[in-house]
């Protein structure tokens, strides 16, 4: 016995020695047949567009035109999980990606009953079936899952592997992955499903096609209230929820995607190729709100007529809505031009920044008495658009009512090539007709600009006369985020309160926000443009062919879908902080130079060379350290000298649009006065002559 029994333990040491040696070289040889995971189909995914909070704005279809938006386990409902371990792979926490238990059970099954009772597959194995799809269903296929699921779980922990299944997971037609899905059936992300929802989202994949609920509603039905079931049965729900959840209709239609702000996001799209996803500065909610109230007012209007809206958040320059106009998908309106980008006339929203730069530069006041009447400049004879005249107007009056003989008397006092060159430099483009030179008709709508542009500048009023560089895209903010400045501080508070008072349209209230409307010659545009403290919103109405339509007049069309956009943001309409230093006065009280608005001194050879008024200190564009200006003894502040030379005296002295305090010495010194600036930043500074001659400078006080 002793031979047998040494010979029985030398066959055990063979089989063992073979177990332990063949089986585990067998697997690596398998493993090295089968090559590394091909994780390339998680790169094939829809492009999607979010909006500043994470929402969906559009979804495009991949290149093979299928639907497959990227999803993360922590945006799903931990219902759906419940449900999902509870029906597919309850022990998915535990094992390492093959549950041999249900791979044993599903083998006597079909053994005992000639056909597949249950599955074997765990949700590892389904995802490694998902990344390398195969048509054959047989033991090699489910040994190839086997060790695809093992390598898996080498490389991924528990929840990237959920990832990877609620990426891919067929839910029927050209519908791939949870979110697609939960999109197009439901209309709703996959974080806030029901529970009913949740369970039928769960049984579709196993037969995407035959489940469909657009299409087989009973099929869908019968096996969504299965997974329920087995969710009772493994105790993940209770008899009343199950109950409640099986009384749910399922969907019998397709739901379409969102596709918000189409302009931008299409836009950016083709710009981007590369990026799947895209954060947007919009707000998801009120880019709906308003391309609806874009659609409906340009059906209301006529055919052919589309609406642009852009809303901009004043202290960051962000984008909160973007409706290039009223219809993407209308070709009797050429929806899909973006009229935000388009040239087109601005009619008389250039009129505050005329008025900005003139109370700026010292040459004009809210207060200040303009000429309302019948003016020639050479061959051109403007006229206002009622055609009426109102004699001696303040500023005030004349800006609130749109005046265009006043505003053309101010735009000559400033000069329209100085103007033209100042908003150039300030970030605002204006476009001249070809072969033309900067003359009076550009205050009056006479060039080309974009409503986005103009938007940008109209922001600057909320912010002290800096217009913000416009963020839209958030994964690619401007190189250079830096503000230019559009007027000067008191100068936009002025403005911003002048207009804050304009007579509103049926549907507004004065008082609520600053606005100007404009209407470009035969009445092709039509907009209006308004702000508050905290936004500017910009709405244009026309033809994108640039068509005239009889009526379309900037303060009856436009003006009631600005009030209308600025109910739809809602908040309180906060006016603009006064700056210190603006004077408040009325027209008798303002200094003399003020009162009436002077014509410039006709520039003979005389007038220009004999003696010009001109500021010799502090130079254009100085940059002056406060501690460096030598105080007069006993005062607090700091002063800084002015000097001039030239000009009629008395002169008169401003900073800011102010006139000094200490305005009776700067007469008596006639062409030198003194300055404390309360603080660092910005100061423009000017003088006046007794002729209304002037000149001014830009400074920084550092």
């Amino acid at each position: 016995m002793k031979p047998n029994g040494q010979r029985l333990w030398l066959y055990a040491a063979v089989l063992i020695a073979f177990f332990g040696l063949a089986v585990p070289g067998a697997w690596l040889q398998a493993q090295r047949e089968l090559g590394a995971l091909d994780l390339s189909a998680l790169d094939r995914v829809s492009t999607v567009a979010l909006d500043r909070d994470g929402r969906l704005l559009r979804a495009f279809e991949t290149p093979d035109g299928r639907w497959r938006l990227p999803l993360s386990a922590n945006d799903v409902d931990p219902r759906f999980f419940v449900l999902l371990k509870a029906y597919e792979d309850r022990r998915f926490d535990r094992h390492h990606g093959v549950d041999f238990a249900a791979l044993l059970r599903a083998s006597w099954q079909f053994v005992r009953y000639r056909h597949v009772v249950s599955g074997g597959s765990t949700l590892t194995m389904q995802a490694a079936r998902l990344l390398e799809p195969r048509p054959a269903r047989d033991l090699a296929a489910k040994a190839r899952q086997i060790l695809r699921a093992f390598q898996l779980e080498a490389r991924f922990n528990k929840s990237q592997i959920l990832d990877i299944y609620l990426a891919l997971a067929p839910y029927g037609g050209n519908l791939e992955g949870l979110r697609a899905a939960s999109l197009a059936y439901f209309g709703k992300e996959p974080r806030r499903l029901s529970t009913a929802e949740a369970a039928l989202l769960v049984a579709i994949p196993q037969a995407p096609e035959a489940r469909r609920p657009d299409r087989h509603a009973k099929a869908a039905r019968a096996a969504r209230d299965r997974v329920i079931d087995r969710a009772v049965a493994a105790g993940a729900l209770s008899p009343s929820e199950a109950a409640r959840a099986k009384a749910e209709p399922p969907p019998l239609a397709r739901k379409p995607f969102p596709e918000l702000a189409p302009h931008v996001t299409e836009a950016l799209a083709r710009a981007r190729p590369a990026r799947k996803i895209l954060h947007l500065s919009l707000d998801a909610a009120l880019q709906a709100s308003l391309e609806k109230l874009a659609r409906a007012r340009a059906e209301r209007l006529g055919p052919k007529l589309s609406v642009a809206i852009l809303v901009i958040d004043n202290r960051s320059g962000a984008l909160l809505a973007h409706v290039g106009a009223a219809d993407y998908f209308s070709q009797d309106r050429a929806g899909a031009l973006d009229m935000t980008e388009a040239l087109r006339s601005p009619g008389s929203t250039l009129k505050p920044f005329i008025y900005a730069m003139a109370f700026g530069d010292g040459l004009a006041h809210p207060e200040t008495l303009l000429d309302d009447a019948p003016t020639r400049y050479g061959a051109w004879k403007p006229t206002n658009f009622d055609d009426k005249f109102r004699g001696a107007v303040t500023a005030r009056e004349a800006l609130q009512l749109s005046l265009n003989l006043p505003a053309t008397q101010v735009l000559d006092a400033v000069g329209p090539a100085r103007f033209l060159a100042r908003m150039r430099g300030a970030g605002l483009p204006l476009i001249l007709p070809k072969d033309s030179d900067a003359g009076l008709a550009i205050g009056l709508g006479g060039v080309g600009v974009r409503l986005r542009d103009l938007a940008r500048a109209y922001a600057g009023f909320s912010r002290g006369g800096l217009a913000p560089e416009l963020v839209e895209d958030l994964d690619d903010p401007p190189a250079d985020p830096s503000s230019r400045r559009i007027a000067e501080p008191a100068a936009a508070w002025q403005v911003a309160d002048i207009l804050r008072f304009a007579p509103p349209p049926d549907n507004g209230a004065i008082g609520r926000i600053a606005f100007k409307t404009g209407t470009s010659y035969g009445y092709r545009d039509a907009l209006a443009i308004g702000f508050d403290r905290a936004h500017t919103v910009a709405v244009w109405v026309g033809r994108a062919d640039n068509g005239a339509v009889s009526g379309l007049v900037g303060r009856k069309v436009a003006a009631p879908i600005l009030f209308s956009a600025f109910a739809r943001l809602g908040g309180p309409n906060e006016p603009l902080p006064r700056p210190p230093g603006v004077l408040i006065a009325s027209t008798a009280n303002l200094p003399p130079p003020l009162r009436h608005l002077r014509r410039q001194v006709p520039k003979t050879l005389a007038a220009t060379f004999a003696n010009p008024l001109k500021i010799t200190f502090p130079p254009d564009g100085a940059r002056i350290d406060l501690g460096l200006v030598h105080g007069v003894a006993g005062q607090d502040r700091p002063e800084l000298a002015l000097k001039a030379q030239g000009g009629a005296p008395p002169l008169t002295w401003m900073v800011n649009g102010a006139p000094l305090k200490r305005e009776a010495e700067a007469q008596t010194q006639r062409h030198e006065a003194s300055w404390a600036p309360d603080g660092a930043g910005f100061a423009r500074v000017s003088v006046i002559d007794a002729n209304g001659a002037g000149d001014s400078v830009l400074v920084r006080i550092e």
